[in-house]
C-alpha cells in the first residue's frame, strides 16, 4: 500500500486560501489542510501522516490521516526518521518542497511530489469530478442495499 508522508507546513504555504489564514490562527490553518486532505483520501487506498512543526493545541479529528507533531524538534527531523524507518521506501510518496528533503527522499528511493503540485491536484477539475461521480453513487438506493445486504427492505 502507498503511504503518503506529507510535510504539513510546507503544503499549507503552497495553498493560498489556506495560508492566509495560517498569519492569523494557525490551528484554522492545519484544520483547513487536515480536512481538505481527509476528503482527498477519502475513498482511496492509501495510508497518510501529516507532519505539523510544533506542539498541538486542540486535536484535530479527521479519518484515515495520522498526525504529527515535532513538539521541540524540527519535523523535518521527524519525516526523515519515518523515512529511515521503513521497511519498503519504494511505496512511500513524499509531498514537500523542502530541497533538503526531496533529496533526502529521492536518495531513499521515495516518490517525491513538489507541495505546489499536489496542491494543483488537490483542487483538479478530475478530483472534483471523482466527488460527483462518489455522491452519484451513493444516491442509488439499490448500491447501499447491495452494501448492506438488505434485499428486501425499504429505505
Amino acid at each position: 500500500m502507498k503511504h503518503y508522508i506529507i510535510d504539513g507546513n510546507n503544503l499549507i504555504g503552497k495553498i493560498p486560501s489556506i495560508n492566509s489564514k495560517q498569519a492569523k490562527n494557525k490551528q484554522a490553518a492545519r484544520e483547513a489542510l487536515a480536512f481538505l486532505l481527509e476528503r482527498f483520501f477519502a475513498l482511496k487506498k492509501t495510508s497518510v501522516t501529516l507532519h505539523f512543526d510544533g506542539y498541538e493545541s486542540t486535536p484535530i479529528k479527521v479519518s484515515g490521516i495520522k498526525i504529527v507533531y515535532s513538539l521541540r524538534r524540527e519535523a523535518d527531523q521527524l519525516i526523515k526518521s519515518q523515512i529511515e524507518k521503513s521497511a519498503n521506501r519504494k511505496n512511500i510518496i513524499l509531498v514537500t518542497s523542502d530541497n533538503n528533503l526531496v533529496e533526502f527522499g529521492r536518495v531513499c528511493s521515495c516518490q517525491v511530489i513538489r507541495s505546489e503540485e499536489f496542491a494543483v491536484g488537490l483542487f483538479s477539475e478530475k478530483n472534483q469530478d471523482d466527488e460527483e461521480a462518489r455522491i452519484k453513487t451513493m444516491n442509488d438506493i439499490e448500491e447501499f442495499k447491495k452494501l448492506f445486504n438488505a434485499k428486501n427492505k425499504t429505505l
